[in-house]
């Protein structure tokens, strides 16, 4: 049984319409000892199927060292969402509930290769001049 429901599904298609280049998700997740490991990588394979345009990649955190380090990724489940590009957009956790709708912000945004940042912030944000590391934490709560 599927985590999405056949009448959600129709809906997510049709807000994955308006995608306009293709859109990797890759996740990561190891097999043990894992809380929602299992869940978080059914929706992401759920998601995927989707949308043509969509299609994603499952590496096991302890032994694709290469693909960990690569994206920088220090727990799991995780889930990364790119296209040609890393824009460091990181999904920890299973994306459910309020989240879910984030997560498909951050595919179609990805997609268009558009933030939706307006003018005014795009110019501050060219000034700031050394990495910067953002976390957003989300609770259900």
């Amino acid at each position: 049984m599927g985590l999405i429901r056949d009448e959600d599904a129709i809906e997510i298609r049709k807000r994955l319409e308006v995608m306009v280049n293709p859109v990797k998700l890759i996740h990561f997740t190891q097999e043990l000892n894992l809380e929602y490991g299992v869940e978080a990588k059914q929706l992401v394979q759920e998601v995927a199927a989707l949308s043509d345009k969509l299609s994603a990649e499952t590496y096991n955190f302890l032994l694709d060292k290469e693909k960990v380090a690569e994206y920088g990724v220090d727990k799991v489940p995780a889930t990364v969402v790119r296209d040609g590009k890393d824009y460091g957009i990181r999904f920890y956790g299973i994306p459910a509930g309020y989240e879910f709708a984030t997560l498909l912000d951050a595919i179609i945004s990805v997609s268009r290769g558009e933030s939706g940042l307006g003018e005014q912030s795009k110019e501050k944000l060219a000034k700031v001049t050394q990495p910067l590391h953002l976390e957003v934490f989300v609770t259900p709560t």
